[in-house]
């Protein structure tokens, strides 16, 4: 009876929870181990650097010795600094301007390289070239390319009887120059353009011929709204890295003229490393931080519109 009752009782082995294996253990463990360099080099170089900023700009630090705790002083003296808005509005412009400029190059390359011709893998390699190049010799090339006296472009002007410009060097020109500048890496935008024009289906082009669409429409139609979170992709991934350009200006042209190059990150250096305002530059990299959270929701939002999700349908209007 006793018997019967505790088999009664007894959950049936199909029912019980499985313990872990050993060997399941094991590859737990494995797992574990082989993130842990990447998550403790996330909380070394990224989490903690990040918090002690944070710190940082509430207190007055020159890079040596103590700090003193100051509070949000260093906050409302950089929304009274000049150059501040000298460099949030530089910056603005470059993001702005050239993001654009860069999609549109990027994709109209990688239309032009999804064709079927000889040789084609040639001219994505040397497409792609610029991109792994070292951004230091990029400047350095384009530097004399725009050279007044011996620059390659200002040689080609002169051949057709027109003045030489003064690229680097002139207040109304320097940013635009250093867009087309920027246009010369575009190869990581295109290699990702290219991925998702190769992903678009043959046989809803082929369908939409056969209704008479020609290649313009069929390209504005199906291939756009197709490709369109990759176009969203690098639209939020070269806002990010145009607000945080530094190199060009740098090298190329410190900033001038008249800090008309003057850059947001460039500024953070300079009050960093040059005068040596550590808690200053913290200040303004958090505000930095800021401005590319608010763009990045702001484009998530609108995003709705016009990206199209193939599991969540086309966008709203």
């Amino acid at each position: 009876m006793g018997d019967a009752v505790s088999m009664g009782l007894r959950r049936p082995a199909e029912t019980r929870t499985p313990r872990w294996s050993r060997k399941a253990k094991s590859d737990n463990i494995t797992g574990y181990l082989f993130l842990a360099p990447w998550v403790l080099g996330f909380l070394g170089f990224t989490v903690g650097p990040m918090l002690a900023s944070g710190y940082l700009s509430l207190t007055k630090y020159s890079g040596f010795g103590s700090t003193k705790w100051i509070g949000f002083e260093n906050y409302s003296k950089i929304f009274s600094d000049d150059l501040f808005y000298t460099a949030l509005y530089n910056t603005i412009y470059y993001a702005f301007l050239g993001v654009p400029a860069q999609l549109l190059v990027a994709l109209c390359l990688a239309v032009l390289l999804n064709m079927k011709v000889r040789y084609v893998n040639v001219f994505r390699t040397v497409y792609y070239i610029p991109t792994v190049t070292p951004a230091v010799a990029n400047v350095f090339l384009w530097v004399w390319i725009f050279n007044l006296d011996f620059g390659l472009i200002n040689s080609l002007l002169r051949l057709v009887g027109i003045a030489p410009v003064n690229w680097l060097w002139d207040p109304q020109i320097v940013k635009p120059a250093l867009i087309l500048m920027s246009l010369w890496s575009v190869g990581q935008q295109m290699v990702i353009f290219l991925a998702a024009l190769q992903g678009v289906p043959e046989e809803l082009l082929e369908a939409a011929a056969i209704d008479g669409a020609n290649n313009f429409r069929r390209f504005l139609r199906i291939t756009i709204p197709l490709i369109s979170p990759v176009i969203f992709l690098n639209l939020i991934i070269g806002v990010i890295n145009l607000f945080q350009t530094f190199t060009v200006a740098f090298i190329a042209t410190k900033g001038g003229p008249i800090n008309s190059s003057l850059f947001y990150v460039l500024y953070i250096y300079r009050k960093g490393f040059e005068s040596f305002s550590m808690g200053y530059a913290s200040g303004l990299a958090w505000i930095l931080f800021m401005i590319i959270l608010v763009i990045t929701a702001l484009q998530f939002y609108f995003s709705q519109r016009w990206v199209y999700y193939e599991s969540g349908g086309a966008p709203t209007t």
